[in-house]
């Protein structure tokens, strides 16, 4: 934030400090995002859409929970689920 940067990709397990520290307007985009009970695959730092916005995250990137679903559609409305269910 004071390199003039209005925001990080960083892991929603950081997103509360980067928040405390640069402020509530400083975005962070937060992936291995996973949907509750999805395989982690590669993913160490995991979190779920619900957490990672209850966590401060303004953008999620979730990939292969979609696009390798055999239904990308259903799997993505589990995703806005999830995260419509976040307590911010």
């Amino acid at each position: 934030a004071n390199a003039g940067l209005d925001g990080v990709v960083a892991s929603a397990l950081e997103a509360p400090a980067i928040k405390r520290s640069c402020g509530e307007d400083f975005k962070i985009i937060c992936p291995g995002v996973r949907p509750a009970g999805s395989a982690l695959q590669d993913q160490a730092r995991v979190v779920t859409p619900q957490l990672a916005i209850e966590a401060g995250a303004d953008y999620l990137v979730i990939g292969r929970p979609i696009t390798q679903a055999k239904d990308p559609v259903a799997a993505a409305q589990k995703v806005v689920q999830e995260m419509k269910s976040a307590e911010k």
